[in-house]
């Protein structure tokens, strides 16, 4: 049922985008690797940690993961934007399986830690090329009135990819005392998103027109600094991330505030995930937002309001139902955010919009990590979870005030142009 026939009607299909074909190939496809990749990061934080019982080397493996995301993410999306979406992504998905089956040789061989880091170098440049081309195959599935429900179902099995693989990772590791089966499980999922991809028909990608050119690469940006709207999204989520980074600071909580232990550290992890699932449920089965810039002002207000009780709270209940919270409200301002990427960006300047939105989206988890840990040494743990979420809520203030077309933006679909320039 497209939006026309809703109108029609009178009523919301909640499944509209999955009766499309093509758009469930590439949702089982996207599941079946996302649970790959969360399982490899748990394989890989456990292995080095176990070798070396020196936490460094996880906040290291961070960094050489994300390095290349924001050194190459543009000129990746300019590539996108002038090449075959579909193609770029089979060869970064089949580059990071072999990868994982190299991760499965280094682990069963004991091989120098750098060999390791080797490969989290190529899974790092892998991704930075992978993300501005994956994030726009949505639009080859489904006509452009249901990306806001495509974007939500999405977003939906990535979160819950994001609560099993971690739990599905860590489960292999302690029947098998090894990390390699999860590395090889990884590449089989890997090659099922490929198999997925290359059944998929879709409709004819559009290329940009220009030359390939540095130019063309400042393009990207430029477009992004005259569309208000996308402007305000993008900053409003990457200091919120970048500010209320508590789940990065969830093993002092659990063992030193809650004092509920690696069992109660399990649960708070999955709840944000937990969260995050049943509101993109309630999403799916909801007309499209009719103020849908109030809502996402609001649900970031709500993430930086429930980051500070989170870190007020001697309840573990309660910072559970925090937690929850943190999910829930993080995923409004995903599926807002998304959707108004796709729908007010050009089909031939996707890709260069997507890359930037991943160098600050994508680089803040990293360095809102770094920055809750670094505040943590100066004030404690509690002091510097509640002064991320008063950053946040100081930072919807300032966007609200900075940019009022976030404030009186209603429905996304109905404002769709082909820029945000109003031409």
């Amino acid at each position: 049922m497209t939006q026309e026939n809703e109108e029609q009607t009178g009523k919301h299909d909640p499944y509209a985008a999955l009766k499309y074909r093509d758009f469930r190939l590439l949702l089982i496809g996207r599941f079946l690797a996302g649970v790959g990749d969360q399982m490899v990061g748990v394989a890989l934080g456990w292995e080095l940690y176990e070798r070396t019982g020196d936490a460094f080397y996880l906040g290291l493996m961070g960094l050489v993961e994300v390095t290349p995301v924001i050194l190459l993410s543009l000129p990746a999306g300019h590539l996108a934007d002038h090449a075959s979406r579909r193609k770029i992504v089979l060869i970064t998905k089949s580059s990071l399986a072999v990868i994982s089956l190299l991760l499965a040789f280094c682990s069963a061989s004991h091989s120098p830690l750098w060999l390791f880091f080797t490969c989290i170098l190529g899974i790092g440049i892998a991704r930075a090329y992978q993300s501005p081309a994956s994030s726009n195959l949505i639009q080859l599935t489904v006509p452009p009135e249901l990306y806001t429900n495509a974007i939500t179902w999405n977003n939906n099995l990535w979160q819950l990819s994001a609560a099993i693989g971690p739990a599905v990772g860590g489960l292999i590791i302690a029947v098998s005392k090894q990390a390699m089966p999860v590395y090889i499980m990884d590449a089989f999922f890997g090659l099922a998103y490929v198999i997925a991809v290359l059944n998929i028909r879709g409709k004819e990608e559009i290329k940009a027109r220009t030359a390939a050119t540095w130019d063309s690469v400042k393009e990207g940006m430029r477009f992004l600094k005259h569309s208000p709207i996308l402007l305000s999204v993008i900053t409003l989520d990457l200091f919120a991330v970048l500010l209320g980074g508590a789940v990065a600071l969830l093993p002092v909580f659990a063992k030193d505030i809650l004092h509920v232990g690696p069992v109660g550290l399990g649960w708070m992890r999955a709840m944000p995930s937990i969260g995050a699932v049943l509101m993109a449920l309630t999403i799916a089965h909801r007309p499209p937002f009719q103020k849908a810039g109030m809502t996402m002002l609001l649900a970031v207000a709500g993430f930086g309001a429930a980051t500070i009780i989170f870190g007020l709270s001697k309840s573990f209940p309660l910072s559970l139902a925090m937690l929850f919270l943190l999910g829930a409200f993080d995923n409004i301002s995903v599926v807002i955010r998304s959707t108004l990427l796709m729908v007010r960006t050009p089909d031939s300047m996707r890709g260069r919009v997507s890359a930037v939105n991943s160098v600050f989206i994508g680089a803040s988890n990293e360095l809102g990590a770094f920055e809750s840990g670094f505040a943590a040494r100066l004030m404690g743990a509690v002091g510097a979870t509640v002064f991320g979420g008063v950053g946040t809520i100081l930072v919807v203030i300032i966007v609200a005030l900075m940019w009022p077309e976030l404030r009186k933006l209603k429905t996304m679909q109905a404002d769709v142009a082909p820029n945000d320039r109003g031409t």
